[in-house]
């Protein structure tokens, strides 16, 4: 069955879409120097209603990045630094017992945490203990929190970013790959260019303050997320991701030879769909309203890097993740069709 095309109203949203875009990467670039792909990352998680984990070290501005995102797409935003002494309540929130001032009894109420905004970024989500990192990811799932026995909604959009320091793993509590697999994008940020430190340099010693202008709102958020749905997807771009996915996996038969000497273990099927929500965020961000193999390469490094675990011998080798990934993006062949998209 051939796939819907997007009606009329929608393509105009698509148009639309692009050029906010752009503004809102121009916004951004006010204060973020460089780190155009991280730019291009995070909002794609963000239009695709996925989350992302940021890796890199300190001083790359991730906080200063999620806060200035949340600035230009004027959404609610709260900052949760994760420590070893943090609880589940400390983030989801609370029941307290108050005084009702009619009925003089007094009452529990429900205080909510910080979860409750549109926009969470999740400091150092390593360094909490895995009953608190399991109620941040069981609300990212659910998009709602259960406090004495009560569920409450969380707004909506509900995004979260979470960050991790790849290079300091003393007293932390690295999260599992399942629950690492909830995260749609794990985003590397790496070093600013020479130039770019320059004028890191030069835009933050200074006395200037930058203003941003908010460009768009929740709802406007919530509909273009509804619309990146509807972007066309061929059967070949299926077949790719498939099999691209499927190459992971050292025990697939037909499989590539090299894989289960570098990778103990593959991406499971939430990679699939993840690649394709990733290329339709991608390609209507483009001003596109269908998918290509170039959408679902590019996507590809931060769906897959924290969904395959490299063996002794890659690591001893020095091959990383994104290493595998290269390999296979180089292995897998897309059909002559797809190339001609």
């Amino acid at each position: 069955m051939p796939p819907v095309a997007l009606n009329v109203t929608d393509a105009q949203t698509v148009r639309e879409l692009a050029a906010t875009y752009e503004r809102l990467t121009e916004q951004i670039g006010k204060v973020i120097v460089g780190q155009k792909t991280v730019v291009e990352q995070l909002l794609m998680g963000l239009f695709s209603r996925g989350h992302c984990l940021l890796v890199g070290v300190p001083g790359l501005a991730k906080t200063l990045l999620v806060s200035t995102v949340s600035k230009v797409l004027a959404l609610s935003f709260k900052r949760v630094q994760f420590t070893p002494d943090l609880m589940p309540a400390d983030i989801t929130g609370t029941d307290i017992l108050q005084d009702d001032p009619e009925t003089g009894r007094r009452r529990f109420v429900f205080l909510p945490g910080p979860l409750f905004a549109n926009m969470i970024l999740a400091d150092e989500i390593n360094r909490t203990p895995p009953k608190t990192q399991a109620a941040l990811l069981e609300a990212m799932q659910e998009g709602h929190v259960t406090a004495g026995g009560t569920t409450y909604k969380l707004p909506a959009p509900f995004f979260v970013l979470a960050t991790q320091n790849p290079i300091e793993q003393e007293g932390t509590y690295p999260l599992p790959e399942a629950q690492q697999d909830r995260f749609m994008f794990n985003i590397r940020v790496d070093y600013p260019s020479r130039g770019e430190e320059i004028q890191i340099m030069k835009s933050t010693t200074g006395v200037g303050k930058v203003e941003l202008t908010p460009l768009i709102e929740g709802h406007q958020i919530l509909k273009f997320q509804d619309v990146v749905r509807q972007v066309v997807v061929a059967d070949h771009i299926f077949s790719y991701v498939a099999d691209l996915v499927r190459a992971t996996r050292p025990k697939e038969q037909g499989g590539p030879k090299w894989v289960p000497e570098l990778v103990s273990w593959g991406a499971g099927p939430r990679a699939c769909q993840y690649l394709i929500l990733g290329g339709k965020a991608r390609a209507i961000l483009s001003g596109r309203v269908h998918v290509t193999t170039e959408d679902i390469r590019a996507v590809a490094p931060p769906v897959l890097r924290h969904r395959i675990m490299t063996t002794f011998h890659a690591d001893a080798d020095g091959i990383t993740t994104d290493d595998v990934i290269k390999k296979l993006l180089d292995t897998i062949p897309a059909t002559a069709e797809s190339r001609r998209v």
